[in-house]
């Protein structure tokens, strides 16, 4: 694995906060190709969901459950820590509007494991925040 910079860190956070954000689903889709390798996986509540097809409906079926009515947009804490090809990042929902704007409502740990070319190989939440009680 070539070293990884703090710049190529910084545009993998900055582009992987942006996926979940995508209102357009071609743009996301574009996305989820160029952040996940082909054979990326991401495991999230003991599920596991496999290859760009696999990811891009993963992505898509959170923005359409959380982000695309406006409660709540998907951010970072700000603290990325990198050791060799992982990066661990804060990923958090944050309310959108109301009375607790931009508070998080969840958040969980992602690591981020990179292949040679500096795209998502495995990709592991572990939440630390769970959302409120409804």
């Amino acid at each position: 694995m070539p070293q990884t910079t703090v710049t190529d860190v910084d545009r993998i956070v900055q582009r992987y906060v942006a996926v979940w954000n995508e209102p357009d689903p071609a743009a996301r889709q574009r996305a989820v190709a160029e952040l996940w390798a082909p054979d990326g996986v991401e495991f999230v509540e003991g599920i596991r969901f496999c290859g760009h097809d696999g990811l891009t409906g993963r992505v898509a079926e959170a923005y359409g459950l959380f982000v695309a009515s406006g409660d709540y947009h998907v951010t970072d804490d700000g603290h990325v820590t990198v050791h060799d090809d992982v990066v661990m990042l804060t990923l958090q929902l944050t309310y959108a509007k109301g009375p607790r704007l931009d508070e998080v409502a969840w958040a969980a740990r992602a690591f981020l494991v990179l292949d040679e070319e500096g795209r998502i190989l495995q990709d592991y939440h572990l939440t630390v925040q769970p959302l409120p009680e409804a």
